[in-house]
């Protein structure tokens, strides 16, 4: 009781701030915060990695590959099951839904659930990202701040977005690509009051990050060359490739992920999954975890180093073979990630959209260097790749290039990058208008888009617009009925409906308004006689933005709300829709 008191006093006091001043403290917080929890994220993995890696016997058939990956998913699976209760899978997609439809609310437990699901998949070789539990866990952490404090929608928002920023700043040291990534791929709206803590809690935590751990976070120290102009075809060639694998990434990884969802017994997933991907990782070792340690071999010019652990590994020195197994990587780590997601594992597609943009930059590289005895650079063409995928499959290109520049210190790379990433991204955008992120949200209608109107439909509910001061009447009333009904009301529209709250059909006033002074016919004629059955009608769960069109399209200024069995809820009228409409555009473009 004392400790309450307390804490209500503080918030008290703190509530004495501005709400921007508010906003601002807290994003300090929140960046500090969330680059802890980024590294204790990195540094658990990297720790039980190293422990299991060092259990492999020293040849080049590792058969424990074939059991780790399987033994993480397992101890995931069973640690949500039994523990979490809740799904955990889809950690961006997550915080978009939270900010389209929950105004920013995340649950407590998102604060450290995705660490430890993602530590035991990833340290035990499942082929996914640390990046998007980690952004999960940053924007929780930011919304619980901000709900505990007592702050508006807007700023819990505003904080959610800060934990995202934080995450991909702390992991990457890339403050820069951190606040891109907030504006790009959680789509939040641009003004300054964004902004300010935005750059605050990227600033914080790549501060944080860089005191504990220092700059070499993610890649060493790269010496990136200076590209040439006449280059600059090859870079296109380059996007048009990264372009089409991603549309090929996109399609399947949905394909495998829909295959698996129909999957309803855990353990058959689990087997079916997790087997799949020890095999791959059997014969292709660099699917093993988030595959960074695959791109800086890569960056170093060792692609040789690929085969290590491999069955294949004494092809490795064949120019041709080594296209082959480069090609063979990229066709298979997709499922490798699929499979992993698919059994149950918890990660993202941010790690491995780096290292298939790696493998592919190499891989072009790799076979121009080849049949045209070129000179082209692998490392240039391995960033390039990287950022060309990323945006793709991210719809991020901003975020792609600004990272892939700071992570390598490449900014002479800034117009390769730029180039490769526009024609990726024009490539696949006729193909995929959504991103990885995106795709299922989009066709839920569950997405935030930074158009305001788009914003505000979707924080409207239908139940919430529902009124229920409509006068009903029996579908046996008489006309007598219905002449007192409308003296004691204040609407002019009647619904029928029975015992059992089945709709029957509607009366308007002013198709009644002569009849209701012919008293000889109280008696004689019924309600249902002068009802009728509207053509249009409301659903309790349908989306604003289409209740929207209807009322647009019929010209009605009210709908009756009906569910699928005909039962009547109320109406839905124009006026009231569109007040809380404007309601919601401005809050959300207060600066």
């Amino acid at each position: 009781m004392e400790c309450k008191r307390y804490i209500d006093k503080a918030i008290n006091g703190f509530s004495k701030f501005s709400n921007r001043n508010r906003v601002f403290i807290l994003s300090i917080f929140v960046g500090i915060i969330a680059a802890l929890a980024a590294i204790v994220l990195k540094s658990a993995v990297h720790f039980m990695q190293s422990m299991l890696q060092n259990a492999f016997p020293e040849d080049n058939f590792n058969y424990l590959y074939l059991a780790f990956p399987a033994i993480g998913i397992a101890l995931t699976v069973l640690y949500v099951k039994l523990f979490v209760k809740d799904d955990l899978s889809h950690g961006v997609s997550k915080i978009l839904y939270a900010i389209a439809r929950k105004n920013g609310n995340l649950k407590a437990h998102h604060m450290y659930s995705s660490i430890i699901s993602s530590t035991l998949t990833v340290s035990f070789g499942g082929s996914v990202g640390l990046e998007a539990p980690i952004t999960l866990t940053g924007s929780a952490i930011g919304s619980q701040l901000g709900s505990f404090f007592r702050l508006n929608d807007k700023s819990v928002i505003t904080l959610v977005a800060c934990g995202s920023t934080a995450a991909v700043a702390a992991i990457f040291n890339a403050p820069v690509a951190g606040v891109v990534f907030a504006i790009e791929v959680l789509m939040l709206d641009l003004t300054t009051a964004s902004l300010v803590p935005l750059l605050i809690s990227a600033v914080t935590a790549t501060s944080t990050s860089y005191i504990i751990l220092g700059r070499g976070i993610m890649f060493n120290s790269t010496h990136v060359l200076n590209f040439e102009m006449d280059k600059l075809p090859f870079y296109m060639f380059l996007g048009i490739f990264t372009g089409l694998y991603s549309i090929y990434f996109m399609r399947v990884s949905a394909r495998i992920e829909k295959f698996f969802a129909k999957i309803k017994r855990t353990s058959l997933r689990l087997l079916l999954g997790a087997v799949s991907l020890s095999i791959l990782i059997f014969f292709f070792p660099s699917f093993y975890g988030e595959g960074y340690n695959s791109i800086m071999e890569i960056m170093r010019n060792d692609v040789h180093q690929l085969f290590i652990n491999s069955p294949f590994y004494f092809f490795q020195y064949n120019e041709w073979l080594l296209l082959v197994f480069l090609f063979l990587l990229l066709m298979l780590k997709t499922f490798a990630t699929a499979f992993t997601t698919g059994a149950g594992g918890i990660g993202g597609v941010f790690a491995p959209s780096l290292f298939l943009g790696s493998i592919a930059g190499c891989f072009i590289a790799t076979l121009l260097n080849t049949l045209f005895d070129m000179e082209i650079s692998v490392l240039n063409f391995t960033l390039a790749g990287m950022a060309g995928i990323m945006g793709s499959v991210m719809k991020a290109p901003l975020t792609a290039v600004f990272l892939i520049a700071e992570i390598s210190g490449g900014y002479q790379l800034i117009v390769p990058l730029i180039l490769t990433v526009i024609v990726s991204y024009a490539v696949i955008y006729p193909f995929e208008q959504f991103s990885v992120y995106t795709k299922s949200l989009a066709m839920e209608g569950n997405l935030v888009t930074h158009h305001k109107d788009k914003q505000a439909l979707g924080k409207l509910d239908v139940k919430d617009l529902i009124e229920n001061n409509f006068t009903t009447l029996s579908p046996d009333a008489t006309l007598r009925d219905l002449v007192d009904t409308i003296a004691h009301s204040t609407r002019n529209i009647f619904p029928l409906v029975d015992e059992n709250k089945q709709f029957y059909g509607i009366i308007i006033l002013d198709d009644v308004r002569q009849i209701i002074f012919e008293p000889d016919k109280y008696d004689t004629v019924m309600a249902k006689d002068l009802s009728f059955m509207p053509d249009v009608f409301i659903y309790p769960h349908e989306l604003i933005a289409d209740v929207a069109v209807k009322f647009k399209q019929s010209g009605l200024y009210n709908m009756a709300v009906l569910d699928k069995d005909n039962i009547y809820y109320g109406f839905v009228s124009r006026a009231n829709l569109f007040s809380k409409y404007r309601e919601i555009v401005e809050e959300i473009s207060e600066d």
